[in-house]
């Protein structure tokens, strides 16, 4: 008969942010799993609620003395730790677990509890296009980047002075036609401009550096979604509730709260290498097979070339 196996498993809460258990014992009691949690977050063991899986579901917690095992937990496992709230009234010991949604209500705004999460859009050069369509509609639409690449350019025609060849990189009028090609990537040009024509600040998070650039920081937007940029693909952030439902991708300009969470989530991202190093990759030209190296050499084939379709070896 197999004994114990050791596991590790990786909690995360809006008090103790980020945490990796280790050494774990597949034996541990459901009830020692609380009291170690306990110790970390300064919840009560009793008042403490773990879910996993995605969307994060409850795990049943209720048998103090069933091994984590048992329950499901197993190595390699993301806990989410929520809280739940004693009922003041005498007449009753139960607890109950706090309404996202009455909290919701009761305040002009208050984020609901959730995780920051990434939703990975095709990389089909257009999953910028992709991703702001997410952050407005909550779906992956690749259909939604003709369009936007239509208004961008009408945009950009309308104001040649703004965008001009300095800016542009090459005359106005062939940028117009360029951007319009189902095979061209868009940039912070087209992040600008499509904040500006939606109404909504547009916060990038630079993966690399982690750094947050914000677009349409100085219009005073009042709502604000954010994209994840790891050096050549965008895709964008969601928070999901723990109380389920559809995913969050728009907030308020003003809640620090979730701007704190996707910095902590940029960090992990990069701790974890999840970018591209855009001096190093490898590009082939998909027009002429040219292999280049970096994003400085993609750039200058182009300009020499005018062939724009690349694919990462």
């Amino acid at each position: 008969m197999a004994g114990p196996k050791l596991i590790s498993i990786k909690l995360k809460s809006s008090k103790l942010g980020q945490q990796i258990l280790q050494n774990l014992s597949s034996e541990m009691t459901v009830k020692e799993l609380k009291m170690k949690i306990a110790e970390l977050t300064n919840i009560k063991w009793n008042l403490i609620k773990v879910l996993s899986g995605f969307p994060p579901q409850p795990i049943d917690m209720s048998k103090d003395s069933q091994n984590i095992e048992t329950c499901g937990i197993k190595n390699g496992d993301t806990l989410i730790i929520d809280e739940t709230v004693e009922q003041s009234s005498a007449a009753s010991s139960q607890t109950i677990t706090k309404s996202n949604d009455e909290e919701f209500i009761s305040r002009e705004y208050d984020q609901p509890e959730g995780i920051i999460m990434k939703q990975v859009v095709p990389a089909d050069n257009s999953c910028l296009f992709t991703s702001f369509g997410y952050i407005l509609n909550g779906k992956v639409d690749t259909n939604c980047g003709s369009f936007m690449r239509e208004i961008i350019a009408s945009h950009m025609a309308g104001d040649p002075s703004t965008y001009n060849e300095g800016i542009l990189g090459k005359p106005n009028n062939e940028y117009c036609e360029w951007i319009k090609k189902s095979d061209s990537w868009g940039g912070a040009i087209e992040v600008s401009i499509l904040s500006n024509l939606y109404g909504i600040e547009i916060d990038v998070v630079d993966v690399t550096n982690v750094i947050i650039n914000r677009f349409g920081e100085d219009k005073n937007f009042g709502m604000r979604g954010f994209l994840m940029f790891d050096g050549i693909h965008y895709d964008p952030l969601f928070l999901q509730t723990f109380s389920g439902g559809n995913p969050m991708t728009i907030f308020p300009t003003e809640d620090e709260k979730v701007y704190k969470q996707v910095q902590e989530f940029a960090v992990e991202c990069n701790q974890s290498r999840q970018y591209t190093n855009v001096e190093k990759f490898s590009l082939r030209c998909l027009q002429c097979n040219t292999v280049l190296v970096g994003q400085n050499q993609a750039q200058d084939h182009a300009k020499q070339t005018g062939h724009t379709n690349f694919g990462e070896i």
